[in-house]
């Protein structure tokens, strides 16, 4: 796939998609609270595109995250099919889905973060990158379940379906767990790749 032209397919292709989960989602109101990153990230994406071209890891990374969300916001991340489907592999005592949405939260986001910090600040490789990255996905963490707190605040049980805590006490503490994971091992499994990618992009605007 051409490198020029794979961000716009993955546009496309996140469009056709995030239409298809509108089509009798769970519930409308859901659908829109969980998507609503989608319509906040993809017109910066579209507007920054020649100013500021990512990384194709870091494209990709953003249309699975995507997905993960529209995926959870059509079904409502309590019910997501491949929640069950885990449940039964693994012996799970609930639907998981939304683990795999926070661990994606912390994952990312760091990518995204640390992208922006090498580019944009005087920060290398290094202890401190790598802990003003962390600290960043769990500060967007945190952000999230403040919102999710507003909406049980607000909407009471209307909110249900977006916390999707399934009567776990200790749902907010876990999800905050897994995006630190998802941080950490994001910075640990792909560091080397992005670097890789941004020194290509140095040389290719040289």
């Amino acid at each position: 796939m051409n490198k020029l032209n794979e961000p716009l397919i993955l546009l496309v292709l996140g469009i056709a998609l995030l239409a298809l989960t509108a089509i009798h989602p769970h519930d409308y109101p859901t659908w829109w609270m969980e998507t609503a990153p989608v319509f906040i990230a993809v017109p910066i994406l579209v507007a920054t595109y020649k100013s500021y071209t990512l990384t194709p890891l870091l494209y990709r990374l953003l249309f699975l995250h995507a997905l993960i969300l529209m995926v959870g916001g059509h079904y409502t991340y309590a019910e997501v099919p491949l929640g069950y489907w885990m449940q039964d592999w693994f012996g799970f005592a609930r639907n998981n889905y939304d683990k795999i949405g926070h661990l994606a939260q912390g994952f990312i986001p760091a990518m995204l973060f640390r992208e922006l910090l090498m580019r944009s600040s005087p920060l290398k490789q290094g202890k401190l990158l790598f802990t003003l990255v962390t600290a960043c996905c769990l500060a967007v963490s945190a952000v999230y379940e403040l919102i999710e707190w507003a909406a049980a605040e607000m909407m009471g049980q209307g909110a249900d379906a977006f916390l999707g805590t399934q009567g776990y006490a200790w749902d907010t503490q876990s999800d905050m767990l897994m995006a630190l994971i998802g941080a950490v091992v994001a910075q640990v499994l792909l560091g080397k790749v992005q670097d890789r990618q941004l020194g290509q992009s140095r040389l290719g605007g040289a």
